[in-house]
Order: structure tokens, then sequence, then C-alpha cells
């Protein structure tokens, strides 16, 4: 018998493997669904995944919220941002975003039998 917290740690990590990859995969369709401004940049300055100057680079000027979502997208380039951004995501309520993301796009389905 297997430790269904073991099966949730092995489904989470074989996700995680592929995060940045979806991200990039799904870019056009996140930066029309992502909400940044209430929360999420903050959340990603405090994690360390922005510095200031990538904040203030992401917030500046008159962009729309798509242009600062495709600025921000264009941020992450290593796991470690993108399973951070996955936490700001998680504390900003947008899990319907980690859904799509760790999910591969609604595409991976997950079937766990339990005895």
């Amino acid at each position: 018998m297997v430790c269904l917290d073991v099966i949730f740690c092995m489904v989470f990590l074989d996700a995680g493997r592929h995060i940045l990859s979806n991200i990039m995969r799904l870019k056009s369709d996140l930066a029309n669904i992502i909400e940044p401004d209430f929360g999420l940049l903050d959340q990603l300055l405090s994690l360390e995944v922005l510095d200031r100057r990538q904040y203030a680079k992401v917030r500046s000027g008159d962009k729309t919220v798509y242009e600062r979502n495709d600025a921000m997208l264009d941020l992450l380039v290593s796991d470690d941002q993108c399973h951070k951004f996955v936490t700001a995501l998680q504390r900003t309520g947008q899990q319907h975003i980690v859904n799509l993301v760790t999910q591969n796009g609604g595409q991976k389905h997950c079937k766990l039998s339990v005895r």
C-alpha cells in the first residue's frame, strides 16, 4: 500500500519539472487571464522572483494588464522562479492559473485509486 502523501508528492514533483515549459507554451493564454495588480507582483517581489528593477519595469508606463503579464512572464526563466510563481499565484487566490500551469493546460489527468 502506497501512502497518499507520497503519491501526491510524486505527482506534484512530476508536474513541477514541466512548469516552465507549460508557462512558455501557454504564455499568450496566461497573459489574458492572470491578474497581476492585486498582490501578485508584490508576492513575486517578496519571494525574490523579481528584483526591484524588474518589478518597476513590469509596472512602469501605461501598459495594459496584458502587457504587464507579458513582461512578467518573460522574466520567468528558471524552475525555481516558476515554483515561486506558483506559490505567489496561490497566495493571491489564482488557483485556477496554478491548475492550468501544473496540469499541462488541462491535458494531464491524474487517476488515483484508493483501496
